[in-house]
């Protein structure tokens, strides 16, 4: 159930047919509309902007550095859905969860978790705090206008849409550079990781992941635990694929919903 409501939200995000035909962005009015999701607004199919990259936006803009719109956004979706976000209304989760379904050879082995995962799991702060807000408010250009540095320098999820922006688009090639060719050197990264551990963008970079994770003990929907049922079995950590002690700590901010 759960790849098949991904699969259709996806499809549902980019329904701009006509975009992934001409490689053209789709500009209408739904694009000042975010979705919940990392859905990159260079999408040729995407019909709304990527919360990540209207925050940068607004940080940047030049005398305007607060807005209430991405803010408030991403906290009614925490304060409802923790990161059932993550786990339901996220595109380039559901690309990981799929790459993650391919079947390996005998021989090779599967990963729970990475060296030192406890410390690599707090990189995504770093993203957000650094690359989000940071840089795109005190790195300005000669016009006083900051640029969106998570989007232009690590987002895989934008350099996957731009290179379907790219094939229906020819005259954009010539364009590209190091900046592209550095970028789709961390999507091939994120892309082959994402076949032997589950979700390695979600645990270690992603900034809206981050956000989410904050509201999963206070969120409309949360977990519980039946602590006079519980046996402490350790079976819940063993089935979770993020290696949390469910029992301990039910709404961990890893958690992927």
């Amino acid at each position: 159930m759960r790849a098949r409501f991904q699969i259709a939200w996806a499809i549902m995000s980019n329904a701009y047919i006509v975009g992934f035909l001409n490689g053209k962005i789709y500009q209408g009015d739904l694009k000042a509309v975010c979705v919940p999701g990392l859905n990159c607004y260079a999408c040729p199919g995407a019909l709304g902007s990527c919360p990540v990259g209207a925050v940068q936006a607004v940080l940047g803009s030049k005398g305007i550095n607060f807005s209430w719109y991405p803010l408030g956004f991403l906290a009614l979706w925490g304060a409802l859905f923790g990161r059932l976000v993550c786990g339901w209304l996220c595109p380039f989760g559901l690309l990981q969860d799929l790459l993650h379904k391919i079947k390996l050879p005998k021989r090779w082995k599967r990963l729970r978790t990475l060296p030192g995962e406890r410390y690599l799991r707090y990189l995504r702060y770093f993203f957000l705090g650094i690359f989000v807000i940071i840089l795109p408010l005190t790195v300005l250009n000669a016009f006083g206008q900051g640029s969106p540095w998570f989007c232009s320098w690590v987002c895989p999820s934008g350099t996957l849409s731009g290179l379907l922006l790219i094939a229906g688009n020819p005259t954009l090639r010539g364009a590209v550079g190091f900046l592209f060719a550095w970028k789709n050197v961390i999507l091939s990264g994120i892309l082959v990781l994402s076949i032997f551990l589950w979700r390695p963008f979600c645990r270690y970079i992603c900034p809206l992941g981050a956000v989410y994770g904050w509201f999963n003990p206070i969120a409309l929907y949360r977990f519980k635990i039946d602590t006079a049922a519980c046996t402490k079995c350790n079976i819940c950590r063993k089935v979770c694929k993020l290696d949390i002690p469910v029992y301990k700590n039910p709404n961990s901010v890893d958690c992927v919903r």
